[in-house]
């Protein structure tokens, strides 16, 4: 007998909510929603283990706002629930989150997200008129607590702790505890977390009473049938002439996150693929919050289908160093960056692990970022001969103890001897890409977006539609383009491969004739001389007497 199919109305929510939710096109609960939902409505704190992409976000916001929605009925306005974050950028997806379920109750539910950086003295005026729900990280929740800007000693009813397991990885661990000092002895809590680490059993001990744990039984990443994984194992130049190759023919299509180790890398990668016409959107820790949200909703909304991403936390592990280096001058990097995982990246198709990533852990929030709900993805990575070992430690996990593999890895069949044409343009174009041409698309990035973050800030509030103009994938041109490589020619797409790759060529301009080169007055100068009146000259009676002499 099957079991009952749940819906969202079988958990008795308001109407508006429901309308919200169906807007959302949320069809059934997801798991993680199915079974903390109904637990969290009748008051129990909740500690919930569940993968990326599992619907954690709408598993505590869909409660929360019924229960608000509920009080709302007898109380006037104050801040009840607390929502703390490791990263800005998972901050404003939950607050982007909380609008779109709210969105047909907006007049009694109001969300305030504190964690853009600007002046604490800017944000307290919001925060004076009490917002139901507060999103922010912990330093700047801690920051407004410390100073007045944001009471809830006798308020808070519901407290919210996501990702709880980047918490201390983020270096939050301190701000947390001390957050808990300025809320009151009783409330509801809601632990979520990829994770159970000891850090997490810590802050459990902190924000939990009695709680239900859901450790839901699902596979840290989706199944095979959803999700392929493949490896191609290739050096440092052929991952170019690789990349190149895949993008150009078209091999790999839609919407594609690739991540590299370092920022540096992301740039090296840009300005390398930039000289074949490709574009990227390259995110790092260096860039301002404002400008890495844009452009994760311009990737959403299709303006861009490349992001380049560094994984700085798990590059700066000792693990993924390999070797001790000397000590390098601190470049100012946001302490509350976050890529790998939290962020919604929506509809991505394809995970390119440009480097190999150094751990097990770093493989899963990597991939992870596709093959979300029910949409199929793909992840490739790029395997050196020393990597081998990280690619049989990730190969390894996925297998159970009686020898069968939990995930598929399919090695990727390419012939690198195929690809002699693009190798040959690949190799002139990857010694152009020097250090310092790296070093100065970073700083013009940089400048570019910081200029756009702080100046343009008051003109884009009052132009809103002028924001979607402001392209995060424009070219950096720090190394000089030539127009021929854009185009592929026939002759080098290997025989292989042409009845799977489609690639457009390059429209060249028609050439102008010599008359148009031509500038205003010699235009004229012919348009009279072929004029029989005005091509007419007359030298006078002297030169016509001389003339007839002649004879």
């Amino acid at each position: 007998m099957d079991e009952k199919t749940i819906n969202f109305r079988d958990f008795g929510l308001d109407d508006r909510l429901l309308e919200a939710i169906a807007c959302l096109k949320w069809q059934v609960p997801t798991l993680i929603q199915e079974k903390a939902i109904p637990l969290a409505l009748d008051g129990k704190d909740i500690l919930a283990r569940a993968r990326t992409g599992s619907g954690k976000t709408g598993a505590f916001l869909i409660p929360i706002i019924q229960q608000l929605l509920q009080r709302k009925r007898t109380t006037s306005s104050e801040t009840t629930v607390l929502i703390i974050a490791p990263s800005k950028e998972l901050c404003r997806q939950i607050y982007n989150n909380t609008i779109e379920l709210t969105r047909c109750c907006t007049g009694d539910v109001s969300c305030f997200d504190v964690s853009p950086q600007v002046d604490l003295i800017a944000q307290r005026p919001l925060l004076l008129e009490k917002p139901d729900i507060v999103i922010g990280t912990p330093m700047r929740i801690l920051a407004h607590l410390e100073e007045g800007n944001l009471c809830i000693q006798e308020t808070l009813r519901s407290l919210v702790v996501d990702e709880a397991d980047l918490l201390f990885s983020y270096g939050c661990g301190n701000d947390v505890n001390q957050i808990f000092s300025f809320l009151p002895p009783i409330y509801q809590a809601y632990l979520m977390s990829a994770t159970l680490s000891e850090d997490v059993k810590k802050v459990k001990k902190l924000v939990l009473h009695n709680p239900v744990v859901l450790k839901l039984q699902e596979p840290e990443l989706p199944e095979s049938d959803q999700l392929t994984q493949y490896h191609i194992k290739c050096e440092e130049e052929d991952k170019f002439v690789l990349i190149y190759a895949l993008l150009k023919l078209r091999l790999i299509q839609g919407k594609s996150l690739i991540f590299v180790r370092k920022v540096d890398r992301c740039y090296q990668l840009k300005l390398f693929l930039e000289q074949f016409g490709i574009k990227s959107c390259v995110l790092n820790s260096e860039l301002p919050s404002s400008s890495r949200c844009h452009a994760v909703n311009q990737f959403n909304l299709g303006v861009f289908d490349i992001i380049i991403a560094s994984d700085e936390r798990f590059a700066d592990e000792p693990s993924a160093a390999g070797s001790s280096q000397p000590a390098r001058k601190k470049i100012k990097r946001d302490k509350e960056y976050g890529i790998s995982r939290g962020i919604d990246f929506q509809f991505v198709s394809n995970v390119i692990n440009f480097d190999f990533p150094p751990n097990v852990e770093a493989y899963v929030h990597r991939v992870g970022r596709t093959a979300r709900g029910n949409s199929e993805g793909t992840a490739l990575s790029f395997v050196k001969r020393s990597e081998a070992h990280l690619l049989k430690q990730v190969e390894d996990y996925f297998t159970d103890e009686s020898g069968e593999s939990k995930a598929q890895f399919k090695p990727y069949l390419f012939k690198m001897e195929e690809l002699e044409g693009f190798k040959y343009r690949a190799k002139d174009v990857f010694r152009a890409v020097t250090k310092s041409a790296i070093r100065e698309a970073r700083l013009k990035e940089i400048k570019f977006e910081l200029l756009n973050s702080r100046n343009l800030k008051p003109y884009f509030e009052d132009n809103p539609r002028d924001l979607q103009i402001l392209c995060h994938d424009k070219p950096l041109q720090t190394v000089r383009l030539n127009e021929h490589l854009r185009d592929v020619p026939d002759y080098i797409i290997p025989p292989t491969l042409r009845k799977f790759s489609s690639v457009e060529k390059m429209e060249r301009p028609k050439r102008k004739s010599k008359i148009a080169k031509e500038g205003r007055a010699s235009r004229k100068f012919h348009k009279n001389k072929k004029d029989p009146l005005k091509s007419f000259q007359f030298a006078g009676l002297c030169a016509l007497e001389s003339e007839k002499k002649k004879y």
